[in-house]
């Protein structure tokens, strides 16, 4: 950003897309350096930081090369003229002729169809302007004029003649910041009349393309730029008490209307010098926000509540008194430089294993920037540091990739070897990085996987830094080794000499690493200098580590705390091995050979498919394990995570014997903070945490840690949940609650695992013959087209055999097309895409009734829940097939009422073989339903038996199980819609073998292409102004309100389509009682209202027509209270999961947080796009969103994110302000 003086007495100041990035991120330091442009008395301090220097000249040459890549592609081009690469000469900024002649030429190249143009400049200098008489502070020296300058990375000509924009940028992910350059410059593209494309690319350090569409960025790009536009016109036109702009005062710290970061160098000498709480260790900022709205502006202020804390609205009790308590120790007088500290929790001593002659105290160093040539991979854990109990220092270097693997397997030698001869020895560290790089390095080079594995499984490493976390309470604002070392280090604390911090050591090494490489010797004497310094840091750190270790050994025996002797591992202490599939790696050979793109990622997806179960199991026990060591802070917002409030938490009913059981259980409720996004659905079964010791027999566990035991959930509250607990055999009964209830192991895979495996060897041989892969799953793995017998393509809804096939079924054509496409598939899926209210279940029940009683056909019903499959076989019976030929067995634990009720044949248990053998021998077709435990064990239905397996819900059954249940059919039948709730995954995946199957099919894409398979775009349920909404939202503008959907008429409740109720509110997070109110004010108001519905009489709207969806539970909560007092009993209110499926006449959606810095979870949370689609789609008439008038503000921090709140901005300004007055 630059101002100039302009001849007319006015003002300019060109604005660029950085300047837009910087004000979101932090609003407070811009404006200080805007102060500074304008000469008033502010100092700003400088950004001098070597790592983000060195980033920009690698991020230069990662431009250079792309640039490069160009050139060689499509050769040099001149503007005017099509085709070739035109590079625009870049001119110094401030120069305006200059300038305007740069982008008249880039217009040139760009209107002339230059196939790139490269430095694209784009010039704009009065993009707004504000005049003396619109602006009451302005001074007399004319108007205000704010202009964009901007120079794109590249500009690329689509087939389809439309400009694509790109830009390189270092990073391996896409960031936020470089997603709003990516904005501007497709704004000034549209401004200066060239055809925009749809999608904008950022070419990312490792090569690869990561592209946005435009619409998910250029919502919060306008409402981000408009808010910088207000901010410059405050500050650039005030003025002082003499008149003159530059002595107006500066921009002042703790302005409410000024957002600030808190952390950067021109915030932090602010929350010193102002002792503001950011000073408190841990604090969050919404914590701190809370505390200065409650009037306890300092550190100190918050410490002086210690010994009687008030409630404030917004922090939990424990969370609040943990602050307050470390704000005392912080303000404490140190001695002799050592920080206060208090011992908090003795206990959490015991957990530090007892000294071994074996221990290792380890620490690694890192360049994240470092990339080999020509290499597409980033980061190198250059040094793999090690000090034994001597203080002997083995140093392991690595200055390459291969290098790099070695010293991974130099070190799981020297462990290998250390635990031979001490059995018992640990290795120590400080905080996450060592234990989470040791896995991310045996992972990219593939080596030593299980080993490390090993190490995590029998607890070798062990991290201080949570031990240090429960037991004590430090008087420094940073908890890092570094910050702590004064009080164990005495005399031998680091200097200020060499190098001293992790970013310094990784500056060192890059300037080391090319001085080694000089042809000169004293340049190289110099670089291993510089290298002796990273080792003489690195040593230090370790000592560190190990004096730390014997510091806190000290704490606990001054406190009678013995150190932890650790017993035989019993086997359920640790998660379960996790062995892998040499299937998968035969199949990554076959992709890595594989040329044709689609079919090699089909194969990797195969390959990851095959040890799918083992990764979901081994993702949920790390966390488990985690979950019983680390502080329950960082774990309570995990999905399905209660954490019990022990004075609200009682028994409901102590020990007994229910009639018929053979042991002793109690009920037990559990209130207190429920997870946002937690299920805790009744008959799951939980791990209840106790604390060390726990009141039952124990086998493991350790002190400082937590231990489990399974529970049953019995009903779900919206302030906890009631759990039954089973006594154990020679177990006493205890009185002791749990702290909390966390997700159980999930389900034994059953056959799964080996079905998918034998498919993969199928794979295997098809492609080691030579065969083509005919398979139906490979086939929507290779996101094509599927197989028609004779090379024939999809029946058209419209085309004469989807008319002959309908029957007399008026007006549902495409239930002919899709019977006549089934009929033509060559061991080939078929995807059917069904929005609410389109009828997909109504189709799939007269699918399979033709296929069945037509041609014979054994059809399968498969899909994530029993409830679902019953559901199409209930569907299957009431559109007129036998019930006899529609079977099931039913679901473990069912009712003998829901058996009784269902309406078609049950089986007994493993009775699917029989019930299909007899359908053969009878020569009848008919249905079977199950799940992927059925479909996929051929015990209960033989390989390749059924003629068509119906997958209802696809577009939340993941790919994994798709293969499992595949394997019983020739034919694959994908019913759901991506768009509504996805599935949850536990684990971590190489590819994404955890999509839906019908999500993977989509790709990016919001429908079903008329190549891939049936996109139902009639809905029968939502008005056409409401599906306008939701199809723009979700649907690419593709469904349409079928005409019967405008036969419901409502008079008095105001238009018809998406409403909005915007509320102000402060430091909300998951409740508001400022949007129940609103609610109530909405239902009222609809209630007064009348409904005319097709050969209905009118009648009055009543509570049954009305759905509340709120984002989180106590919000359900606070809502529920306020209706009840208002008398408004019978108005359904919930979270969105539990209203998928049903529909009401009116949805009132109220999303509770305040601000995006209040959203637990994150934007991409809340605003899920499916989520909202879900909540809106539910209404029939109309949808009200209850929202906050902030919720749209801040810049996020992650590309999801972005397209949430992108995606929630669109619904604000295609919604209608709905008058609660009137």
């Amino acid at each position: 950003m630059f101002m100039q003086r302009r001849n007319d007495g006015g003002t300019r100041i060109m604005t660029s897309a950085s300047d837009l990035t910087a004000a979101s991120m932090c609003e407070f330091a811009f404006l200080r350096r805007v102060d500074a442009k304008l000469g008033r008395a502010v100092i700003v301090p400088a950004d001098d930081d070597p790592m983000l220097a060195r980033a920009a000249g690698l991020g230069d040459a990662h431009e250079e090369r792309v640039l490069e890549q160009y050139r060689v592609a499509l050769g040099a081009g001149s503007a005017g003229s099509a085709g070739g690469v035109v590079e625009i000469e870049r001119c110094d900024p401030r120069d305006e002729d200059a300038l305007a002649a740069a982008a008249a030429v880039t217009y040139r190249a760009l209107a002339g169809k230059a196939e790139v143009v490269f430095q694209a400049t784009f010039f704009d200098p009065a993009q707004k302007v504000v005049t003396a008489e619109l602006s009451e502070e302005s001074d007399s020296a004319g108007d205000l004029e704010l202009g964009f300058l901007g120079f794109a990375d590249f500009l690329r000509l689509t087939p389809v003649g439309e400009y694509e924009v790109q830009d390189t940028k270092l990073a391996r992910k896409a960031k936020v910041t470089a997603l709003m350059q990516l904005a501007a410059y497709a704004e000034q593209l549209e401004r200066i009349g060239i055809p925009v494309s749809s999608e904008a690319v950022l070419i990312l350090g490792d090569g690869a393309e990561s592209r946005h569409k435009i619409a998910d960025i250029a919502p919060v790009f306008r409402a981000r730029r408009d808010r910088l536009h207000r901010l410059l016109f405050e500050r650039v036109l005030a003025v002082g008490p003499d008149g003159e702009r530059a002595s107006a005062a500066a921009i002042q710290w703790g302005d409410p209307e000024i957002s600030t970061c808190g952390r950067c160098e021109v915030c932090e000498p602010e929350v010193q010098a102002s002792r503001d709480p950011l000073l408190i260790a841990g604090i969050t900022r919404r914590q701190r926000d809370l505390l200065v709205a409650a009037g306890f502006r300092t550190i100190n202020d918050v410490a002086a509540l210690e010994g009687h804390i008030p409630d404030i609205d917004g922090i939990t009790r424990g969370p609040l008194e943990r602050t307050v308590a470390q704000a005392a120790v912080q303000i404490a007088p140190t001695v002799n430089g050592r920080p206060a500290v208090r011992v908090v929790d003795a206990n959490a001593f015991a957990s530090i294993p007892a000294p071994n002659p074996g221990d290792l105290f380890f620490d690694f160093e890192g360049d994240p920037l470092y990339r080999e040539p020509n290499g597409d991979r980033w980061g190198l854990d250059y040094l793999f540091g090690l000090i034994d109990v001597n203080e002997q220092f083995t140093p392991l270097w690595a200055h390459s990739m291969a290098a790099e693997k070695q010293a991974l397997l130099d070190f799981l030698e020297l462990v290998r070897e250390r635990r031979t001869q001490w059995p018992g020895m640990k290795i120590y560290h400080y905080a996450a990085y060592e234990k989470s790089h040791l896995l991310s390095i045996a992972a990219r080079h593939g080596v030593g996987e299980a080993e490390v594995d090993q190490l995590l499984r029998e607890q070798v490493l062990v991290d201080l830094y949570p031990i240090v976390r429960s037991a004590l309470r430090v008087g420094s604002r940073s908890y890092s080794i570094k910050k702590l070392e004064p009080l164990y280090m005495g005399d031998e604390l680091r200097d200020q000499d060499g190098v001293t911090s992790g970013a310094q050591s990784v500056s060192e090494y890059a300037e080391a690493s090319a001085q080694l490489e000089s042809a000169e010797e004293a340049v190289r004497a110099e670089g291993q200098r510089r290298l002796d310094g990273i080792a003489d840091y690195n040593r230090y750190d370790c000592v560190s580590t190990l004096r730390l270790r014997d510091w806190l050994l000290s704490l606990a025996a001054e406190h009678g705390v013995m150190p932890f002797l650790e017993p035989e591992l019993f086997e359920h202490d640790a998660p379960p091995v996790v062995e892998l599939s040499e299937v998968g790696s035969d199949l990554l050979e076959l992709a890595e050979a594989e040329r044709d793109p689609a079919r090699a990622q089909a194969l990797r997806l195969a390959s990851s498919a095959i040890d799918y179960h083992q990764r979901e199991q081994k993702s949920f026990w790390w966390s488990h394990y985690a979950r019983l060591t680390d502080s329950i802070d960082d774990w309570a917002d995990t999905r399905d995570v209660v954490v019990a409030e022990r004075s609200l938490s009682y028994v409901d009913e102590d020990w007994h014997m229910p009639e018929g059981k053979r042991s002793n259980r109690r009920h037990v409720r559990l209130r207190g903070h429920v997870a946002p996004g937690s299920s805790l659905k009744p008959g799951a079964t939980m791990f209840a945490l106790y604390e060390y010791p726990a009141p039952f027999p124990q086998k493991g566990g350790r002190p400082g840690q937590r231990v489990a035991r399974n529970v049953t959930v019995l009903e779900r509250h919206l302030d906890g949940v009631t759990i039954e607990e089973m006594l154990g055999r020679d177990t006493e009964p205890y009185s002791g609650l749990p702290v909390a209830l966390t997700p159980g192991a999930p389900p034994h895979p059953g056959r799964q695992k080996g079905a998918i495996e034998e498919w993969g060897r199928s794979l295997i041989e098809a492609a080691k013959l030579g065969n083509e892969i005919l398979d139906p799953v490979f086939g929507l793995l290779c996101r094509k087209a599927p197989k028609m017998l004779g090379g024939q393509s999809l029946v058209a809804a419209n085309s004469m055999a989807a008319l002959a096939a309908v029957d007399g079924d008026e007006g549902h054509r495409m239930i002919g097309a899709v019977t006549a496409s089934i009929r033509l598939l060559d061991r080939a899926a078929l995807a059917v895409q069904g929005p609410p209210g389109t009828g997909k279940t109504y189709l799939a029940a007269r699918v399979i009734k033709r296929l069945v009683e037509e041609d014979g056909w054994r059809i399968g019903v498969v899909a994530q829940s029993h409830k679902v499959v019953e559901n199409v076989l209930a569907g299957v019976v009431k559109a007129g097939v036998n019930p006899e030929v529609v079977a099931k067995v039913p679901q473990t634990g069912a009712s003998p009422e829901a058996n009784a009720a269902a309406p078609f044949t049950l089986l007994p248990k493993n009775g699917h073989g029989r019930f299909l053998s007899d359908l053969r021998a009878s020569q009848r077709g008919g249905v079977v339903g199950g799940t992927a435990w059925d479909f996929s064990n051929e015990d209960r239905i033989e390989r390749r038996s059924l003629d068509l397996l119906v997958i209802d819900e696809a577009g939340q059954f993941s790919l994994a199980p798709t293969i499992a249940a595949s394997v019983s059919a020739q034919r694959l039948l994908m019913l759901g819609d991506p768009q509504q709730l996805p599935q949850v995954s536990q684990g971590s995946h190489p590819e994404p073998v955890d999509t839906s199957a019908l999500g993977w099919l989509l790709g990016d894409q919001g429908t079903l292409s008329a190549d891939r398979g049936y996109f139902l775009a009639e809905t029968r349920r939502m008005r056409p102004e409401l599906t306008a909404v939701v199809s723009e939202l979700s649907y690419e503008n593709r469904l349409v309100a079928h005409e019967s959907a405008s036969d419901r008429v409502a008079d008095g409740v105001g238009d018809a389509g998406l409403m909005r109720v915007t509320v102000r509110h402060h430091g909300n997070a998951t409740h508001s009682p400022e949007e129940a109110e609103a609610v109530e004010r909405v239902i009222q108001k609809l209630l007064a209202g009348e409904i005319t519905e097709a050969e209905h009489p009118r009648r009055g709207v009543t509570q049954d027509d009305v759905i509340v969806v709120a984002a989180y539970n106590a919000q359900v909560e606070c809502i529920s209270d306020r209706l009840v007092a208002a008398g408004l009993t019978k108005v359904r209110v919930g979270t969105v999961d539990k209203f998928q499926g049903q529909e009401a006449a009116f949805a009132v959606v109220s999303l509770a947080a305040s601000s995006p810095e209040d959203v637990p979870r994150g934007l991409e949370f809340l605003l899920m796009r499916n989520r909202l689609n879900v909540a809106m789609s539910r209404a029939q008439w109309a949808a009200y969103l209850v929202v906050s008038d902030r919720l749209g503000d801040g810049l996020p921090t992650t590309a999801e994110s972005l397209a949430a709140l992108s995606g929630y901005l669109r619904l604000i300004e295609r919604s209608a302000r709905l008058d609660l007055a009137a």
